[in-house]
Parts: structure tokens; C-alpha cells; sequence
């Protein structure tokens, strides 16, 4: 059971990871005065990104859940 604690938890880590690098991502292109046409080009792209990461995080920390409950 410790494998599935241990594994939940670094996908958990890799999905946090995503999730950073896309609010950095953006908050670098607020920061940059991109118009409001480019501005919506960049958050369209980072939207797969941010929500592969959050399902990522939530997976792993479903697997935790799932390693607690069987040990």
C-alpha cells in the first residue's frame, strides 16, 4: 500500500507542478501588456494544460485516499 500512497503523491506533485507553470504562464502574459485578442489566445492554450494538471492532482490524490483506505 505504500506504492499507491507514494505514487498518488507524486502525481499529485506533477499535477501541483502543472498547475503553476499555467499561472505563471498567463501571469507572465498579463505582465507582458499583451492586447486583449492575444491576451485570450494565450489563456486559450494554457486551459487544456490547467485542466489535465487539476485532473493529474486529483487522480493522485485519489490513489492516496485509495493506498490510506486499503492499508
Amino acid at each position: 500500500m505504500q506504492t499507491l500512497i507514494w505514487g498518488g503523491a507524486a502525481l499529485s506533485l506533477i499535477g501541483l507542478v502543472g498547475l503553476i507553470w499555467a499561472i505563471v504562464k498567463v501571469s507572465r502574459a498579463r505582465r507582458a501588456g499583451l492586447d486583449d485578442d492575444a491576451l485570450r489566445e494565450v489563456i486559450r492554450k494554457v486551459i487544456p494544460l490547467n485542466l489535465g494538471s487539476l485532473l493529474l492532482s486529483v487522480m493522485g490524490l485519489i490513489i492516496v485516499i485509495a493506498g490510506i483506505a486499503l492499508g
